[in-house]
């Protein structure tokens, strides 16, 4: 089983939910060999109906204690630009799509999601960016982020956001 994970965090990203569960972005995860799509919600409004077939799996949650367990059996994880669902995703070792929140402005995430990309640890895009960066993104292309040096990341942090020179 190959399995897309979606995580917004305790926030709502209602676009992204519509967008990546959208019969056209649907298609492009079959095609891509994915057979298994958990979205994982939040407090969005956007609430896919969960379905089974043969060939493939939508499955919908709000809320768990952990997200450790959906980041491990992912194949793909794709995130809102959060730190921590970042940091988490990457220490897993996962490939990682960001999708930004254009509807938040002054977004240090964006930074965050750019650095992190330039860095080569993963892709980000917009909502309307998703469908066609799913289709293009090549993984041998993306670097381990080195595991377990939190002070590094928080160091890293508050760079990008500007809370040291």
């Amino acid at each position: 089983m190959k399995c897309v994970f979606v995580t917004v965090g305790t926030t709502s990203f209602d676009d992204l939910i519509a967008c990546v569960s959208a019969p056209d972005s649907l298609q492009i995860i079959q095609s891509l060999g994915y057979n298994r799509l958990v979205l994982q919600i939040g407090r969005g409004k956007v609430v896919p109906e969960p379905f089974s077939t043969e060939s493939f799996i939508l499955d919908v949650y709000r809320y768990k204690d952990s997200l450790k367990e959906d980041l491990q059996k992912a194949d793909l994880v794709i995130s809102h630009a959060g730190a921590g669902s970042c940091l988490e995703t990457l220490e897993e070792r996962k490939p990682l799509i960001v999708v930004i929140n254009e509807k938040l402005m002054n977004n240090h995430q964006v930074e965050l999601a750019k650095q992190l990309h330039k860095d080569g640890h993963l892709f980000y895009c917009t909502c309307s960016m998703l469908p066609g960066l799913l289709q293009s993104m090549d993984f041998s292309t993306l670097k381990c982020f080195p595991p377990g040096q939190p002070e590094k990341f928080s160091a890293f942090l508050d760079k990008v956001v500007g809370l040291q020179k």
